[in-house]
């Protein structure tokens, strides 16, 4: 029983440290159209103020995820929350007054967004294979992070001056290192890895797994990413919404994604992960499909959108109950960096491909039209070379039994 409950602490605190981490990586963005107004900044200089922590924070999950193989995740998280105090601080006591602070506090800010490579090896670690899938996927519901930023940045700043939402996530921040420090442990006989980080990524990157759910979760996370950047544009553009409803829809939508993902988790558990890859991207091709044509919001818009949703979130749950079954012990972290940052430059292409084409054409058709063309190749991938994988790692698992 003791093992269960510290299994339960562990999972707990992780996924804590993901949401607290995360709420501090999304800080720049609710504040981006009040920077561009304070400082006269371009819309390309807004969009570069968003995108350096997105993309500093999903590269650099790939070395954080190889140092958390070595190190183990209770030496990492607390590490990497008290390194993001640094930035958060500057950027909410100073670095706000320029587009040069800002871009060098968002730079380092991308260290918040490497938590997730520190959460899912320290969680994989302390679960059986059996129920992997759901501790992930719970782990990984704290990407809701985002919307805590989302809900509390732009009313912080408003009633007491920009300084707030920064100091505030800093204090938290702190209690969290500690509070991690204190609780967290890493995985009795956790396999260390001894080989030089440069080597071990190499092996990483030689790894099929590696490429099969960098793939799957660049469509899967990296769907659900640009539509919580992009939809409330999309619905102002497409159907004419005021800027409170289409930021209300982008928080539902948000929201049943966060809550399909240990569900998606869970049903790997049960069923494997490529039936539900496979059920989610023809759900997301479907979606995108009927999206295309820019239906009325009530109800066929809006049940595609929901629907693609909840097929995103299950997808990016079953992508990592996948590594969670087929990477070896000793390279989880260093698999999920690469993924983990596939994932995050996944959600950063499609907002500028969609926003491209709109001003070329004046239609969102092709952009969605795309979408479910490369959901579908996502899904090819899954039947066939996925599956092969899978039931080469049940054979093996079968032949040690």
């Amino acid at each position: 029983m003791m093992g269960k409950t510290r299994r339960g602490l562990v999972l707990a605190v992780a996924t804590v440290g993901f949401a607290v981490n995360f709420w501090a990586w999304a800080l720049l963005s609710p504040l981006a159209p009040r920077f561009k107004d304070a400082l006269q900044l371009s819309s390309f200089q807004q969009a570069l103020l968003v995108a350096v922590p997105v993309v500093v924070g999903s590269l650099g999950r790939i070395p954080v995820g190889a140092l958390t193989d070595r190190f183990g995740g209770r030496l990492m998280f607390p590490l990497v929350s008290l390194a993001t105090i640094v930035p958060v601080l500057y950027l909410g006591l100073s670095g706000h007054t320029s587009l040069a602070g800002l871009l060098a506090g968002g730079f380092f800010l991308g260290i918040g967004g490497t938590a997730f490579a520190v959460g899912v090896p320290l969680v994989n670690a302390w679960f059986p294979p059996q129920s992997r899938g759901l501790a992930i996927g719970v782990f990984g519901a704290g990407m809701g992070g985002t919307a805590i930023s989302a809900l509390t940045t732009v009313k912080l700043v408003t009633a007491h001056g920009t300084a707030t939402p920064f100091v505030v996530t800093a204090v938290v921040l702190a209690v969290y290192a500690a509070v991690a420090a204190l609780l967290l442990r890493d995985a009795p006989g956790r396999p260390v890895p001894a080989e030089p980080l440069s080597r071990r990524l190499a092996a990483t990157l030689r790894l099929r797994i590696t490429w099969q759910a960098s793939a799957l979760y660049a469509v899967a996370f990296g769907g659900y990413v640009a539509f919580s950047v992009y939809l409330p544009a999309y619905l102002k553009t497409a159907y004419g919404l005021a800027q409170t409803d289409a930021a209300n829809r982008m928080a539902g939508f948000v929201l049943l994604a966060v809550l399909m993902r240990p569900i998606g988790g869970w049903l790997s558990d049960r069923i494997g992960p490529t039936r539900v890859l496979t059920a989610a991207l023809a759900v997301v091709a479907a979606g995108a499909a009927v999206q295309a044509f820019t239906p009325g919001l009530a109800p066929l818009g809006t049940i595609a959108f929901l629907a693609m949703a909840a097929a995103l979130g299950a997808g990016s749950g079953a992508t990592f109950a996948l590594v969670a079954l087929l990477a070896p012990a000793g390279q989880v972290g260093s698999v999920t960096g690469v993924v983990g940052a596939a994932g995050g430059l996944g959600g950063f292409v499609p907002p500028l491909v969609m926003g491209a084409l709109y001003g070329q054409y004046g239609s969102y058709a092709l952009g969605l039209a795309a979408l479910a063309v490369v959901a579908l190749a996502a899904l090819v991938l899954t039947v066939t070379a996925v599956a092969r994988s899978t039931a080469a790692a049940a054979r093996g698992s079968a032949a040690h039994v």
